[in-house]
């Protein structure tokens, strides 16, 4: 792969690049992220949890300050490796600045969560268990594998991937239209659904286990990897995947950092761990730093300066690791992430571990997932079999006063149920996956009689 065309300007489903002088106020990844800032999919992260509930504190994270926390971090590791992949390669210095990859890594970095249904991960393997266990198994038979893979092991990213070319503003082609280098480095998984064979070695499974697109936009999917020149991995089912774009790499790591290290002062904030275990954790991040007046600081004040300087001590070892690695990353060699290269990985994994723990395994996180799995189940069962219903013209009187509350853009062309089981399910999981935390337990607990507007 090469950087010249893994940095492509051209917007999705355009004919050609994007024309930009160096001079430009604002360059086609800046409008990238802009786009993405004022989309209401990004706009709903505000209320969809990170780890914590959200009435849990004011102080802890969602998937809003999330993402934008990490869109930082990634902007600083693509600005930070862009000044020396510009120097290596003189052909992209007429065309790009060192501050273009980290536009780039920013706005990959940004929409990185934007896919991902209410209750976080569990909400993920909700829809996941609805079908493969639930009453949702009734369509296995009536699928195709891939289509079957889809739902069964329902993927945020691919609907992220989804949301940004197609769901949001449905009716132009490409959506967003974002660049197809931003699309690229958004795509951690870059291949179709398909199950991987059991031989993948466990190291390398995070890689292979996972896919970034659902059918219906895999040539979509096809278009980006072609225009960045993604090169292909070679598989005897001949199932589409490509291997990575460079600077996925970085938004892996810049979400991998933000996520350890902030769900670790959430832990501290909230009384999980001790102020001692949060700077015993900390501490070795900052050897060789001078901490400035140190002492003189309150705990709290004390953990949030750690947090910023170990955070920044990460981001200069990751991109020396890039750099130092970048002809096998180039060649799509490297089956790893870049966390793996750090001196201090083993601090990050007893991190990790520790967030698993005491963290993760929190009374009021164990509640809200075991709720996610209810809710989550719950919605889809109605309004699947209300959409079924409405596609044989067998419709109920219960299953048409929920269609109406289903907006028009879930139902079909029309407004009318799809007449493809398929397409009708993934416009279902396209409304439960899209609602916000506080939306989906509302609307769960209308269509259920738990609560009955205006009473």
């Amino acid at each position: 792969m090469n950087w010249e065309q893994l940095l492509s300007r051209k917007l999705l489903c355009d004919e050609k690049p994007v024309k930009h002088n160096l001079n430009d106020g604002r360059s086609p990844f800046q409008r990238d992220f802009d786009r993405i800032v004022f989309s209401s999919a990004f706009r709903r992260l505000q209320d969809k949890t990170q780890v914590f509930p959200l009435p849990e504190s004011d102080f802890v994270h969602t998937r809003l300050t999330h993402s934008f926390e990490v869109s930082c971090v990634g902007r600083s590791l693509g600005t930070l490796i862009g000044s020396t992949i510009i120097k290596r390669h003189k052909e992209l210095k007429e065309q790009y600045s060192h501050f273009h990859l980290g536009e780039i890594v920013a706005a990959a970095c940004l929409a990185h969560d934007i896919g991902n249904p209410p209750f976080g991960h569990s909400g993920e393997d909700a829809i996941s268990e609805y079908f493969k266990n639930g009453v949702g198994k009734q369509f296995n038979e009536k699928l195709t594998e891939l289509q079957w893979n889809d739902l069964t092991k329902f993927e945020g990213n691919a609907q992220g991937f989804r949301l940004l070319t197609k769901l949001q503003n449905p009716k132009i082609k490409g959506g967003l239209r974002l660049t197809c280098a931003s699309l690229a480095a958004f795509t951690k998984y870059p291949k179709e659904s398909f199950t991987i064979d059991n031989t993948i070695p466990d190291g390398k499974s995070k890689l292979y286990k996972k896919f970034g697109f659902f059918q219906p936009e895999k040539e979509l999917f096809s278009e980006v990897a072609e225009e960045v020149g993604l090169d292909k991995k070679l598989n005897k089912q001949k199932y589409l995947w490509w291997k990575r774009h460079p600077l996925t790499f970085l938004v892996e790591a810049a979400d991998d950092i933000c996520y350890r290290i902030m769900d670790l002062e959430d832990g501290y904030h909230l009384g999980l761990l001790s102020f001692k275990e949060t700077e015993n954790l900390l501490m070795p991040f900052t050897k060789g730093q001078k901490l400035n007046a140190y002492n003189d600081r309150d705990e709290n004040d004390k953990i949030g300066y750690l947090r910023a300087k170990s955070i920044s001590s990460i981001v200069n070892k990751l991109a020396e690791g890039f750099l130092d690695e970048e002809k096998i990353i180039l060649d799509g060699k490297l089956e790893n992430d870049l966390i793996s290269f750090l001196p201090f990985g083993d601090i990050l994994e007893k991190i990790q571990q520790i967030s698993i723990e005491k963290i993760y395994s929190f009374t009021s996180v164990v509640e809200r997932e075991a709720a996610g799995y209810e809710v989550i189940g719950g919605l889809l069962d109605a309004f699947i079999k209300a959409a079924n219903e409405a596609a044989e013209s067998k419709i109920s009187p219960k299953s048409k006063t929920l269609l109406k509350l289903l907006p028009q853009q879930f139902l079909g062309s029309g407004g009318k149920a799809e007449k493809d089981l398929y397409s009708r399910l993934l416009n279902i999981t396209d409304f439960i996956s899209g609602m916000t935390d506080s939306f989906a337990v509302s609307l769960y607990r209308k269509i259920k009689g738990i609560s009955i507007p205006g009473r």
